[in-house]
């Protein structure tokens, strides 16, 4: 604004200079310059006061218009501040002082063409009328830079919310993973203790040494053991008790997909050779990647057919997921079954494809390293 301001006031020096004939409007030409220049110059002060700055213009430019006989009306860098000055208050940002200032700018433009006896009737409509269309024009601008300003923020907190939304789908998912494990670990544990306390009952008396040890093993199973479930209660949401039911693994497969088919979904499964020592840990995680992956199918895919396939290969077990749905959609990100199944695959140190298939429709293919799950 300093630079447009300071052209306009160059512009207007040269005008009076090239222009003889508004020296004879009632002021010596160096008066005359300097009032012209004297109007332009509270534009440098707009950015500190948006509203009294424009309005200093056309307060100026009705008083010189009058004093000067109407040098205001026949000067075209009068003129061109002008319509900066009217653009500016139909820019403000608070609505009531845009509404004050059309009328300043509308009342002082007649006031102008007042100031000039030799100005015809019909530029008395004319002239603020196109006053009034460089204020409306601030208007136009000042709302859709609004709009943009408003879009960008929803943007922004759009994507905080998807961020938020991921890390408590993370957060939740683990929470359920250790209780799921928590059975696992815990029902291993407790196996463990009893045996070493069975092995304590049934050594020698003389051995007192050994069962002393195997005691000392045995109170401090029991002590990791009460330990795990103490943790994974303080996972647990205050709302959700953990659940007490026998976890799936994958001989629960079947029932699944037949439970699927009941909503419409054709599954065809297919569950290969696998090794036989996985841990429960894998082949609950395994069915869990199947279970919200077959879900996505259902929820978002729009497909009328899926296939399942578990198989080991090169030392992995591969799970992979297609149906024959629209494929990729407009999803905004935050769906959380995929966030749940990356973060199963992440804790195996495993591999998550996901997209739209060559064939068409979606899939999805996690690759878990046997080593990570054996027992």
């Amino acid at each position: 604004m300093p630079v447009f301001v300071t052209v306009l006031a160059v512009g207007c020096l040269v005008e009076v200079a090239v222009r003889p004939e508004l020296a004879v409007l009632g002021l010596p030409t160096p008066v005359a310059a300097a009032a012209l220049v004297a109007l332009v110059l509270p534009l440098l002060a707009w950015r500190r006061f948006p509203f009294a700055a424009p309005v200093a213009v056309w307060v100026a430019a009705d008083v010189l218009s009058f004093v000067a006989g109407g040098l205001v009306a026949a000067s075209f860098g009068a003129y061109l501040t002008g319509v900066v000055a009217a653009f500016l208050l139909g820019n403000l940002r608070d609505p009531r002082r845009g509404r004050i200032g059309l009328a300043i700018v509308v009342v002082s433009a007649i006031l102008v063409v007042l100031g000039d006896p030799r100005l015809a009737v019909g530029t008395l409509a004319f002239l603020p009328a196109f006053f009034a269309l460089a204020w409306f024009v601030g208007l136009t601008v000042r709302s859709r830079v609004a709009q943009a300003e408003a879009s960008e923020q929803r943007a922004v907190l759009a994507e905080l919310a998807r961020e938020s939304e991921a890390r408590t789908a993370v957060a939740e998912e683990r929470a359920r993973i250790a209780r799921e494990l928590h059975d696992v670990v815990a029902h291993s544990m407790s196996v463990m203790v009893l045996l070493v306390g069975a092995v304590r009952q049934r050594m020698p008396a003389e051995r007192e040494e050994d069962r002393n040890a195997l005691q000392e093993v045995e109170r401090l199973g029991r002590q990791a053991l009460g330990e795990t479930r103490r943790l994974v209660g303080a996972l647990a949401r205050d709302d959700e008790a953990v659940q007490r039911v026998p976890q799936p693994s994958l001989d629960d497969l079947a029932p699944l997909v037949e439970q699927l088919r009941l909503v419409g979904l054709e599954v065809e499964l297919r569950v290969d050779e696998v090794p036989a020592a996985l841990a429960p840990a894998l082949g609950l995680s395994i069915y869990r990647i199947i279970q919200e992956g077959l879900t996505n199918v259902v929820k978002h895919a729009h497909a009328t057919r899926a296939e399942v396939r578990v198989g080991y290969r090169a030392g992995e077990v591969v799970v992979e997921i297609r149906d024959n749905g629209v494929g990729e959609t407009t999803s905004d990100g935050s769906g959380r079954g995929l966030l749940g199944i990356a973060e199963r695959v992440k804790i195996y140190d495993g591999q998550l494809r996901t997209g739209a298939s060559p064939e068409g429709g979606y899939e999805l293919t996690a690759r878990i390293p046997v080593s990570a799950g054996r027992q």
